[in-house]
């Protein structure tokens, strides 16, 4: 579905990443694993549009996308969910979620898929009145994911859903992630909690210092020498 070959990309006058190639295969869940500054979060909004790779190919269900606008790829089929979630704090959950389907035509489709997300997030029905701001920190991740599912995406990025949440709530986040993918969502998931991550995916990839350092499924990373000793504390 996702093909991503030798991208170098600068973040400003940093060299991000380093000739990075990835897949991520339909249906799948594919974990990005690194500490801050290996370029997780830089591979997101390079294949968002957000940045643009000086060299390599960005190709999404056998069509070039390095170089489309994001509003482009969010129609082909892509959603982002970013890190720090970026919601609208002053507008209540259901506008935001509202914003998620702006690329949508037909009140009945996006009635249906309020429905869905609100099957997916309860609490979100519950909250639909009240300002994002207000919500806790797992209810603001729970928005931001339910946005992005309103245009409803084939591929859906995610950027540390874990991160500031307390261990029960990251159960739930995951638990919701794994039920989305069910589903038949494609989704890359870029994270430092690797135990967490590793649970749930297919297949992972390891970032330092903007190169792919281990590859592999996730089940056999979780035994691997080297991510057990840098990333799961052992």
């Amino acid at each position: 579905m996702l093909k991503i070959a030798n991208i170098e990309v600068y973040y400003g006058n940093i060299y991000a990443l380093k000739g990075i190639s990835l897949e991520v295969n339909q249906g799948n869940i594919v974990a990005v694993l690194g500490a801050n500054g290996a370029g997780k979060s830089t591979l997101l909004k390079t294949i968002s549009g957000l940045l643009f790779p000086v060299r390599g190919e960005i190709e999404f269900v056998q069509e070039r996308i390095n170089g489309m606008s994001p509003h482009r790829i969010v129609r082909m089929g892509i959603s982002h969910v970013p890190e720090g979630r970026e919601l609208f704090p002053d507008l209540t959950v259901l506008e935001n979620l509202m914003m998620g389907a702006y690329i949508k035509k037909g009140t009945k489709k996006i009635v249906d898929d309020l429905d869905v997300i609100y099957g997916h997030f309860p609490i979100l029905r519950e909250r639909k009145s009240q300002t994002a701001s207000s919500l806790s920190g797992g209810e603001q991740q729970m928005l931001a994911i339910g946005r992005a599912l309103m245009s409803n995406p084939r591929l859906l990025l995610l950027d540390e859903p874990s991160l500031g949440l307390a261990p029960r709530v990251v159960e739930e986040i995951y638990r919701i992630i794994r039920g989305i993918n069910g589903e038949g969502t494609t989704i890359l998931l870029v994270e430092q909690n690797a135990k967490v991550a590793l649970t749930i995916a297919h297949y992972g990839y390891v970032f330092e210092t903007g190169k792919v350092t281990v590859v592999g499924r996730g089940t056999d990373l979780l035994q691997d020498e080297h991510v057990k000793k840098a990333y799961l504390g052992r």
